[in-house]
């Protein structure tokens, strides 16, 4: 096998505006727009099915069928037509004897469906937890499969989805994924993109190449437009702070709004090359939290990530739905104000360089906004 995911995978995935409405043409339609609209350029390059593509039996031979209503040329096609784009293609399986949706899952048919997968030209795996036998051990579910995607003759990265259950951070990097689901599902609203961020402090140290932590799809562009995960959708302004939240903190980057009609700014959000290249930097280390106020639970939270080449990502985030002070005092990052350096900033949503700044920052942050810079060790 090729080594996989050493940074966090960047792709789409059906589930949280289709559901069950998929089709060979959404994916064409959606790969094609992929091109268009710069995704594929920007590094995205998964395009994922979730549950539902499958009839709700298997065939005499104990095999999954596409539904061919819905896949008339079947998957092999279908991951031909992607392959030819050069973009890659997922499906998506579950640890239980039925998937969340009621069709067939992978309990104890964890070879033969790996090699199903396999034949089918299958780059990428979601496998998620439902209606499992709640007497079997989840650890040896994701081993089983990992096993078995590794030994079936194709390159498959390995997205496990069992929503942080089980604490799924100490034991999922030695089973052989390759990304985990560290939450439950978000929702399209600022309360859940919220909760998710915060619940992963903490957590920090469990992320690295090879094996992310997978903070769940990203809500920017839906406007409330899902099948199941519409909860009132959010601004642009607090899209921008869920997507610099998921790269500052590595979460593979998977899109979840349709790309074939999304907005210029939703297209602009999700495109940033210099928020991506945090995400992707190839160290893959996770950042660090300061607060303004060590009494402060709610509102201002600054991350600082140490990136490859000796810079820093700093950014400042105000979670709470008022103006707050946020702040970081560049000791608290190593930096003593007699060593006789700084650092020279650049705005990385403004894409402009701000000058050389000593000993920290403090500044106003507005209402579910912030503030993301690239931090440069300069002699002062």
């Amino acid at each position: 096998m090729m080594p996989l995911a050493k940074t966090p995978p960047m792709g789409w995935n059906s589930w949280n505006t289709f559901g069950w409405n998929i089709s060979e043409g959404l994916i064409k339609e959606t790969a094609q727009a992929f091109e268009d609209r710069g995704l594929k350029a920007a590094g995205y390059e998964y395009l994922v099915l979730d549950d539902c593509w499958s009839l709700r039996q298997r065939n005499a031979d104990g095999k999954l069928v596409a539904d061919p209503e819905k896949f008339p040329n079947g998957m092999k096609a279908l991951s031909d037509c992607l392959h030819g784009r050069e973009l890659k293609f997922g499906l998506y399986s579950c640890a239980g004897v039925l998937t969340c949706a009621e069709y067939p899952g992978s309990f104890e048919h964890e070879f033969a469906d790996a090699q199903t997968f396999a034949e089918w030209g299958v780059d990428f795996l979601k496998y998620d937890y439902c209606n499992r036998p709640l007497n079997h051990d989840g650890k040896i579910l994701y081993r089983r499969m990992a096993m078995a995607l590794r030994n079936c003759g194709r390159d498959i990265l390995f997205s496990a989805c069992n929503w942080g259950h089980h604490e799924v951070e100490k034991w999922i990097r030695s089973s052989g994924a390759h990304m985990w689901r560290s939450t439950g599902d978000i929702v399209d609203n600022w309360e859940s993109v919220k909760s998710i961020a915060k619940s992963q402090i903490g957590k920090e140290c469990h992320g690295a190449p090879y094996c992310h932590n997978d903070m769940d799809m990203l809500v920017v562009g839906m406007r409330d437009n899902g099948t199941f995960v519409g909860g009132g959708g959010c601004t642009d302004e607090q899209y921008r702070t869920h997507f610099s939240l998921w790269c500052m903190m590595n979460s593979p980057l998977m899109i979840g709004c349709d790309v074939r009609n999304m907005s210029d700014e939703a297209q602009a959000i999700l495109t940033n090359a210099e928020l991506i290249a945090l995400n992707q930097d190839p160290e893959g280390r996770q950042p660090y939290v300061t607060r303004h106020w060590d009494w402060d639970d709610a509102g201002a939270h600054t991350f600082v990530k140490p990136l490859h080449d000796g810079s820093y990502a700093i950014g400042l985030f105000n979670l709470d739905d008022m103006s707050t002070k946020a702040s970081v005092q560049f000791w608290d990052m190593g930096l003593p104000v007699a060593s006789g350096y700084g650092f020279k900033l650049r705005d990385l949503w403004a894409r402009e360089e701000v000058g050389v700044v000593k000993e920290g920052m403090n500044m106003q942050i507005d209402a579910y906004s912030c503030k993301v810079y690239r931090a440069e060790l300069v002699k002062v």
